[in-house]
């Protein structure tokens, strides 16, 4: 009974120890930056740790100018909770909150007037609404791509050994969509 009672002892003591501290982490204690200001485009958009609720790809179809699929853009998202609590919800829900999200890049394209790059700012706003049509107002404060990757539905064939320079495609062209991860 001695040694029980110790160990119990030791834990309450424990507890009471660290509770300061996990109080001020709770109620954010660490540094951030103000509600109010804004984050640059292009730098990772964080919360508080615990929030962060890491999505599966979501594979959404490209369209050309005439309707025709041309690509799939598969893109990595995040959510962030506006609580821990509510990021376990989030989690519990993610199926409901991915078959929104699906539904809704198939319905509406995500591409701008250029049909290889995704609108990722119009792309984030859609999908945050339908996170927070599942989830209910207040529970998901933001949804961040954190990548884009573009997969046309042809690729381009490698060049047959006679073709003129002038038809072959120019190496080294540059990317229209984000290329490192905005989450990290």
């Amino acid at each position: 009974m001695g040694k029980a009672a110790s160990l119990f002892l030791a834990t309450a003591v424990a507890v009471c120890a660290f509770a300061p501290v996990l109080r001020a982490a709770e109620e954010g204690g660490h540094a951030t930056k103000p509600e109010g200001e804004s984050k640059k485009d292009g730098e990772p958009k964080k919360g508080k740790p615990g929030t962060n609720v890491d999505m599966p790809y979501l594979m959404a179809p490209i369209t050309d100018a005439d309707g025709k699929l041309s690509g799939y853009a598969y893109l990595s998202t995040r959510l962030t909770a506006s609580s821990e609590a509510n990021a376990l919800v989030v989690r519990d829900k993610l199926p409901f909150i991915q078959d929104a999200m699906v539904r809704d890049v198939n319905a509406l394209g995500i591409t701008t007037s250029d049909p290889e790059k995704v609108d990722v700012p119009a792309t984030e706003k859609r999908l945050l609404a339908d996170a927070a049509k599942v989830m209910g107002a207040g529970k998901v404060k933001v949804l961040t791509v954190c990548s884009v990757n573009i997969a046309p539905l042809h690729p381009v064939q490698t060049p047959a050994r006679d073709v003129p320079p002038e038809q072959m495609i120019p190496a080294g062209t540059t990317p229209k969509n984000p290329v490192k991860s905005r989450c990290d």
